[in-house]
This record gives C-alpha cells, sequence and structure tokens, in this order.
C-alpha cells in the first residue's frame, strides 16, 4: 500500500509537506477531527489519486493564523482525482473514474442536500450544518491537498467527466468546478445577474475573476471588477472587465465614470447586482488601503446596488478569528449598514456555494468551449513540493490560481 503525502498547517505562516497515512474508510482521531466522527465508518467512500487540488483563499485565511484551525491539520477542499478503490457500498462510481469533488462534502439523505442545498448537509458534521475537506470546524475530514483522498458518499458527490481523454486536455478548467468557478457564478445567480446587468464584484482574487468571468457568462452587459492588487487588476482586464482601484479612493466615483451616461447622478445607486468576493479580511479604501476594516466591502455594496438590487456574498465570514482588529470582529461581528441595505430592500445570500446545483452544467460549459476559466484566473501547476512556495506567493497578491499536480498529470498534459 503506497503512503501519502499531504500538506499540513503547522502554525501562522507555516505549510510543510509531509508524509501520512494511506486513507481508509474509518475515520480516524487526528488534528480538528470531531470526536463525534472518530470511528464513522465510510463504506459508501471511494479513495481518488489527486489529479489536480488547488490553493484556495480560504486556506489562506487558516495559514495566516486567522482560524482556530489546529497545528498539523491537512489542508485542501479543491480537489479532482482519479478514483484508485471503492467502498462495498459504491454502486456506480468506478475505478479509473476521472471526476471533480465538491468541496461541501454532503450525504445526500437529510432535508436539505434533497432541496440542493448541500452547503448545508446535516448529517457530516457533528457541530453545525455543513462541512468540507481539510477546513476548520467542518467535522474534520482530511484534506485533499494530497497524493490520495477519501471522498465519502461517492455516489452522490462526485461528478465523472463523461470522457477521460477529453477532460485531461481540459483538466485545468475543470479543476476549477471544485470550488471557485460555482462559488463565483452562485455570487452571481444570487445577485440576479442576468442579460444586460451591470454587475461589480469586489475582490479580484480567483473567486473574484470566477465571479466576472461568471457574469459574462450569464449575459452581463458590464462588468467592474474592484481590488487594491493591480496586477489582480490587470488580469480581470485581460479578458474584458472594467476596473477599479479601490486603493485611490471610494469606488463609487469610479465606477459612475465607466457607467457613464447609463448611470445615474454621483451618489445615488450605480450597479443592478454586486459581489462580496474578499470576505472578512477586507481592507479599506483610499488612505484607508493598508488598513483592515471588515465591513468595508458589504458597505460599499450597498451604497452601489440600485435600489431592489441583491448582493451575493460568497467571500468568507466566519464565527471565530482570532486576528480581528476588534472583540466583535474576532466573533464575527460586522459594523454593517443593515438600515442602509434594508431601505433599498436589498436582498442578500450568503453561506457556502451548494457546488452540486451548478458543477454539472459548468462543467458542460467547458467541455464545449463556452468558457475558459482556467485563463481567466490564470490557473498554474506546480509539484505538490512547490506548495509552501505557493502558498507565500498567493498570500502576497500572485495574480494566479496556483493548482498542486500531485502525480505529474497535469504537468504532462500541459506540455
Amino acid at each position: 500500500m503506497p503512503g501519502n503525502r499531504a500538506v499540513v498547517y503547522q502554525g501562522p505562516g507555516v505549510v510543510e509537506v509531509r508524509d501520512g497515512d494511506y486513507p481508509t474508510y474509518e475515520m480516524k482521531d487526528g488534528p480538528g477531527v470531531n470526536k463525534a466522527n472518530v470511528g464513522r465508518r465510510t463504506p459508501h467512500g471511494a479513495i481518488l489519486k489527486t489529479v489536480a487540488t488547488n490553493i484556495c483563499g480560504s486556506d489562506q485565511h487558516m495559514v495566516r493564523g486567522r482560524t482556530t484551525a489546529p497545528e498539523g491539520l491537512v489542508l485542501g477542499h479543491e480537489i479532482t482525482g482519479e478514483v484508485v478503490d471503492t467502498g462495498s457500498d459504491v454502486e456506480f462510481i468506478k475505478v479509473g473514474d476521472v471526476c471533480s469533488v465538491p468541496f461541501n462534502i454532503s450525504c445526500g439523505r437529510c432535508r436539505n442536500c434533497k432541496e440542493r442545498r448541500t452547503g448545508v448537509c446535516l448529517n457530516v458534521n457533528p457541530d453545525r450544518p455543513g462541512s468540507a475537506y481539510g477546513y476548520v470546524d467542518m467535522g474534520g475530514w482530511v484534506g485533499g491537498q494530497a497524493e490520495y483522498v477519501m471522498v465519502p458518499y461517492a455516489d452522490w458527490n462526485l461528478l465523472k467527466f463523461p470522457d477521460r481523454d477529453q477532460a485531461m486536455e481540459k483538466i485545468l478548467d475543470l479543476a476549477m468546478l471544485a470550488d471557485i468557478f460555482p462559488t463565483g457564478y452562485h455570487g452571481c445567480v444570487t445577485a440576479g445577474v442576468t442579460t444586460g446587468s451591470t454587475v461589480y464584484i469586489a475582490g479580484a482574487g480567483p473567486v473574484g475573476l470566477a465571479a466576472a468571468t461568471s457574469a459574462f457568462l450569464l449575459g452581463a452587459a458590464v462588468v467592474i471588477v474592484g481590488d487594491l492588487n493591480k496586477e489582480r487588476l490587470e488580469q480581470a482586464h485581460s479578458f474584458g472587465c472594467e476596473t477599479v482601484d479601490v486603493s485611490a479612493g471610494d469606488p463609487v466615483e469610479q465606477v459612475q465614470q465607466i457607467l457613464g451616461h447609463d448611470a445615474p447622478a454621483i451618489g445615488q445607486p450605480l450597479v443592478d447586482a454586486a459581489v462580496d468576493a474578499v470576505g472578512f479580511e477586507a481592507r479599506g479604501h483610499g488612505e484607508n488601503a493598508q488598513t483592515e476594516m471588515p465591513a468595508t466591502v458589504l458597505n460599499s455594496l450597498m451604497d452601489l446596488t440600485r435600489a431592489g438590487g441583491a448582493i451575493g456574498v460568497p467571500g468568507l465570514y466566519v464565527t471565530g478569528d482570532p486576528g480581528g482588529v476588534d472583540e466583535a470582529a474576532k466573533q464575527g461581528s460586522l459594523s454593517i449598514r443593515l438600515g442602509l441595505g434594508w431601505a433599498k430592500s436589498h436582498s442578500f445570500v450568503t453561506g457556502q456555494c451548494p457546488v452540486m446545483k451548478y458543477n454539472r452544467e459548468l462543467m458542460m460549459a467547458i467541455l464545449h468551449d463556452r468558457v475558459q476559466i482556467a485563463k481567466n484566473v490564470n490557473a498554474t501547476a506546480i509539484p505538490l513540493d512547490e506548495a509552501p512556495e505557493g502558498y507565500r506567493d498567493f498570500d502576497q497578491g500572485a495574480a494566479r490560481k496556483y493548482v498542486l499536480d500531485p502525480h505529474g498529470m497535469v504537468g504532462r498534459r500541459a506540455a
């Protein structure tokens, strides 16, 4: 039986690639594993040889020490893999299938799963609804930034690609289906983006770029992306987005200039829909651009969005942040101008994206060349051993989506 090298969180600012145990069909005690899950058997699971596993901004929150993640936690919730073994209860998924793994772990049996709300499955995390691989307070399911990973409820969770050769030709694009493409799409759908919409997206990281890609796919007329990072703004501009450098000041006037005669007077609502792809580590605008101000994005989006519009919030917010700017922020309590949102009849949708609600349709858009998500987010494959460098570069603002390639399958195909 092979071993299993994996990316492990070793404390704030430190990740290492370490040798670990090959997956089994029983949850074992370990860092972050909920005690009620220890000994849980998963004959409904499958073991995957990891083809691609991505570094996510949500992982960075943990690595920065901004959550209660324990040292020793195996990271990684964005997984694409080849099935190498199946549990005794697996009926339809077969060895050799190449599949996308939704980052939400869901049972397919509970009320929420049956309503396609797989981000808040009731049966996979004893502490609260919802779970994910390799993430703090999510039940302790082992992460997938590794050579091998076990996926529970395999017949339900795994999205099989129809043709292996076709999938491997487009593997960098398909690797985005595990999280950021559906997440960005969900942000736009819940914000009401449709044909002819004007859209503002806060954040030009991978999720923001995925949201911008999704807005175009949904038919938006104008997609505006705001960020502090010039390299990331250039990446957004490369596929047709208008951009706003919020380090220059409040985005309202810049958005006004972009929309021109289609916009109302300065100080009035501007866009039809807005997406928060930043989350709880947001910084301010203008002279406050280097100051953490976690409510800035949500408050600015209420300013920017027309009355009756909607705001999608795929950006991560947490209930526990040891590095919060004040005692309230440490508990996830922010100074949101809810009265403004109420007065403008805004709707807000928050929480994990229910990946399975969208991933098959987005897979078809990729396979039939309707979208180039890997190009738009600048997906870049690196070996598993280079994960620490990838985390460092991403944390420093690299305009890339790093894809770990544990077995050299992505690199060989890309070459």
